[in-house]
């Protein structure tokens, strides 16, 4: 090969790698390891293709500052232990912005005590989890905290005149957090909780907690649990002829408990939102949300609060990706997000600062009538 033409050849692979390049910086990955399949597999697979939507109406109207989104999901059915393992898989080898979209309580809980995101320096940005969590970097909600939510119900409980209460929540490392929390709540709202029933982590094993509910009368049962034991947990006490008042926080997950139960066993059931309804037109975003799903035929799960929440993730990272013009980074999309004060979606407000990565406070409670009708 004359020098000409090795030097030709030089350019020319230098040209096509360059080019490699920026095809790959044009594409941001976002990664999520959540439960496509097990209990949680409906709001798993309901967040995730709430992602999916925004990013391909961002992508469908040209991207952000040159750039498109790609998700990449993995199944972890509901395991800390494949939660953490497809974690480093999808960052060894999709290398990924940032990670979004997970669930659990240890799952969580066990990946950041490993140490992985601090050594990726990537920010995790929107989960769902049953626990009373610190306040930790690199871990950013777009929704209210868990504490946002008990007050919410236990204000409520004040506003009808219920003082006795129950908690049914998941045994595990951040059950005593959360049996604190839930006291202080309601002796603000003049109130006593009379007997506490919890259940093993990452089950749905209720019936020792209907025993003990069916023995003690409270007027109210507060229920912090994982959708699939809200269920069983209804089901159950319904059937045993418990007649408590059933107040659950949003991972109970409506949309899951109106197709598994009677229209009997849901009456009188209390819901915390954490979002906007995704059934009815409120704001800007609920009619985002509409239009774009009204523009896809393609939707793998039927509309609900955590499709919209997926939704609501989704649109805060193609805003911290904005905020960071050509080249967004990983340290750039946490500095962006740190940045992020008062981000108006369209009628929700998502807020994040150094101390601060619970981004909103809204909280609504969605209330099943007698005729099995939800409203807000």
């Amino acid at each position: 090969m004359t020098r000409f033409n090795l030097a030709a050849s030089i350019v020319i692979a230098g040209a096509a790698l360059a080019a490699t390049h920026v095809a790959q910086a044009g594409q941001v990955v976002v990664g999520q390891v959540a439960p496509m399949s097990g209990l949680e597999a409906n709001q798993g697979r309901a967040y995730a293709a709430g992602m999916q939507l925004l990013f391909t109406s961002v992508n469908k109207a040209g991207g952000v500052n040159g750039h498109t989104f790609a998700l990449v999901r993995k199944d972890d059915g509901g395991r800390p232990e494949e939660t953490l393992s497809g974690t480093k898989q999808i960052l060894s080898e999709d290398k990924p912005l940032v990670l979004a979209g997970y669930f659990g309580n240890r799952n969580i809980s066990d990946l950041m005590s490993s140490g992985l995101l601090e050594k990726e320096k990537i920010a995790l940005v929107g989960y769902r989890a049953a626990e009373i969590r610190p306040e930790t970097p690199l871990l950013y909600n777009v929704r209210a905290s868990l504490r946002d939510e008990i007050n919410k119900l236990t204000e409520h409980l004040a506003t009808i005149g219920i003082t006795r209460l129950g908690l049914f929540y998941e045994d595990g490392p951040g059950a005593a957090a959360l049996i604190a929390v839930a006291e202080e709540a309601a002796k603000k709202a003049n109130a006593t909780i009379i007997t506490k029933a919890s259940y093993p982590a990452g089950t749905a094993r209720v019936s020792p907690a209907i025993e003990i509910f069916t023995k003690v009368s409270p007027q109210a049962i507060l229920m912090v649990s994982s959708g699939a034991a809200a269920a069983g947990f209804i089901e159950q006490y319904r059937s045993a002829g418990g007649g408590a008042q059933l107040f659950a926080h949003s991972g109970a997950d409506i949309e899951q408990l109106s197709k598994r139960l009677a229209e009997e066993q849901m009456q009188g059931v209390a819901i915390a939102q954490v979002t906007p309804s995704p059934y009815k037109i409120s704001s800007k975003l609920a009619k985002d949300f509409t239009d774009a799903v009204a523009k896809n035929d393609k939707l793998e799960v039927p509309v609900s609060y955590a499709m919209m929440e997926g939704y609501i993730a989704a649109k805060v990272i193609v805003e911290a990706v904005r905020r960071q013009g050509a080249r967004p980074t990983r340290e750039g999309t946490v500095a962006a997000l740190d940045a992020m004060d008062s981000y108006n979606l369209g009628g929700y407000v998502v807020g994040f600062k150094p101390g601060m990565r619970s981004g909103s406070k809204f909280v609504e409670l969605s209330i099943i009538s007698g005729a099995g009708k939800i409203r807000q």
